[in-house]
């Protein structure tokens, strides 16, 4: 536990945590009988401890930032985002498609105390993304693997200069190489953007816009 964090955003971190443990045995049952891909949005398959601690990270080293995350799913780097946003006088846009992981997560931004700096949307990200202003200064992008490259075309004319972009499952699952790959291709040809994988989790482009 790290000092500079509120006990009760890491009584939340611990329970997500657990939840994960809970679910391994589940998932390897879903893939071994071929399941997975059909109860998929039953599991919390989050960005992971060392990700969440890295996003935390580099979202406080900004003022200010308006933080936006694609794919909010149940809430886990949510909850990361927001204590950043909160510790550097920020806010979070959070965008999910599904009601009931949006819900999950707007729970336990509650129980984390942070639900004053987290705005919760739902549905179509990619139509959602054209309703924001532009001065983006962080984005996660966490979502379906396909939308991926028509969110980069959406937020990226809203980026100011400083923005800091990372995507996650870079590397893993395999089944999704192909798409993130033409993702890491198109983010890195944009001007004025630099870019690097880091292999993190499940492995992540993290890419920094300087107009």
């Amino acid at each position: 536990m790290e000092p500079s964090i509120d006990p009760a955003v890491w009584k939340v971190l611990d329970a997500y945590h657990a939840r994960i443990e809970s679910e391994r045995p589940r998932i390897r049952r879903a893939v071994e009988e071929g399941t997975f891909d059909a109860t998929i949005d039953e599991f919390l398959l989050p960005v992971g401890p060392e990700s969440g601690r890295l996003l935390n990270i580099l979202a406080k080293s900004l003022k200010a930032p308006t933080i936006l995350e694609l794919g909010t799913s149940y809430g886990y780097s949510t909850v990361w985002l927001a204590e950043a946003a909160r510790a550097s006088g920020g806010r979070v846009v959070t965008m999910e498609l599904s009601e009931k992981k949006s819900a999950y997560a707007r729970d336990m931004s509650k129980k984390a105390g942070l639900s004053d700096v987290v705005d919760f949307r739902v549905g179509d990200a990619v139509t959602m993304i054209d309703e924001l202003s532009e001065g983006l200064d962080f984005v996660l992008v966490d979502l379906w693997k396909s939308l991926y490259e028509p969110c980069l075309a959406k937020f990226h004319p809203k980026l100011r200069s400083g923005a800091i972009v990372v995507s996650d499952n870079m590397i893993e699952p395999a089944s999704a190489r192909e798409a993130v790959m033409k993702y890491q291709a198109a983010i890195r040809s944009k001007p004025k953007m630099t870019s690097i994988l880091v292999p993190v989790g499940s492995g992540l482009e993290i890419s920094r816009y300087d107009a």
